[in-house]
């Protein structure tokens, strides 16, 4: 999505293109769109899962540090945590597995997931039409880019038309940039846009008063306003779209099971607890599907 995501998911989508070519779709790993296999009905997570990991009795699950509050490292730790890996560890509870969770590079995550190194890969990943030629995605978030400005707001932006005319600064490369770009065309009178390398440096400009304001993934930015109180998020999230949990296309049993697993942690309010420990219960999704990104 956003900073070094937006450079990771770059990278991600150059091999992804080699590895679409490569193994293509099978019927055993589609799914219609916003649903799992109707065998599902009526049977636990665990219940669905298939022997070999039962036997196995490990959950392999990668993601790629460095995106707080979603993964990160505990401060003075190497210990994986944030929204992920909580949610990966519910998961493996509900499948009756122990949870084995790797930190990987990003633009690895699906080659390894593809060569059979993990099972599952939870990291921030947008669930989109190119990748899903090469894996099938559990959604679990939606997010998109919000308004970031001073405390208080001061220029009394309320929403991306109130930024007309107003200097804005966005990180290069990002999906907040284009959101800022589509909403400049629209503009009579144009934003001074300035690009900044990643999301803390363009608050900088923010702190100095060289922008009024800039546009920061929802998840990134409910994580600087919970450790500054300089900043203040509008509500309104633009450009939203869903991330998923990402398996293999040869394993549409684990990916039914993740499915039917997620969906009984939001029944019984246990996926909106670990977001809301996060600060990013907003992205909460009301129901479990699988493949239903754009």
């Amino acid at each position: 999505m956003n900073r070094p995501r937006s450079l990771r998911c770059l990278a991600a989508l150059a091999v992804l293109a080699l590895a679409a070519t490569a193994c293509g779709r099978s019927s055993q790993g589609d799914a219609p769109s916003g649903s799992a296999s109707q065998t599902t009905t009526g049977r636990t997570a665990a219940e669905l899962l298939p022997p070999q990991y039962r036997q196995k009795g490990v959950l392999r699950v990668a993601t790629a540090v460095g995106y707080p509050p979603m993964e990160m490292y505990a401060p003075g730790t190497t210990r994986l945590t944030g929204v992920d890996p909580d949610l990966a560890k519910a998961i493996a509870q509900r499948l009756k597995l122990k949870l084995e969770l790797t930190n990987a590079a990003f633009d690895g995550l699906i080659p390894g997931l593809e060569s059979g190194r993990f099972d599952l890969v939870m990291s921030s990943m947008t669930d989109s039409a190119q990748r899903r030629q090469a894996v099938d995605f559990v959604d679990y978030f939606r997010t998109g880019g919000v308004v970031m400005t001073k405390k208080g707001n001061p220029q009394g932006i309320n929403s991306l038309s109130d930024l007309c005319g107003k200097t804005v600064v966005l990180a290069k490369g990002s999906s907040n940039l284009q959101i800022g770009e589509e909403q400049n065309a629209k503009c009579r009178e144009k934003m001074r846009i300035s690009q900044s390398e990643d999301a803390p440096t363009g608050l900088l400009q923010l702190d100095s008063g060289r922008a009024v304001a800039t546009i920061v993934d929802y998840p990134v930015a409910k994580m600087f306003t919970k450790k500054s109180n300089a900043y203040e998020v509008l509500p309104e999230q633009y450009g939203t779209a869903p991330w998923g949990i990402a398996a293999a296309k040869s394993q549409a049993g684990l990916r039914d099971a993740v499915h039917k697993a997620l969906q009984e942690l939001i029944d019984d309010g246990a996926y909106k607890k670990i977001l809301d420990t996060w600060g990013v219960g907003d992205s909460a999704v009301p129901a479990a599907t699988v493949n239903n990104g754009q």
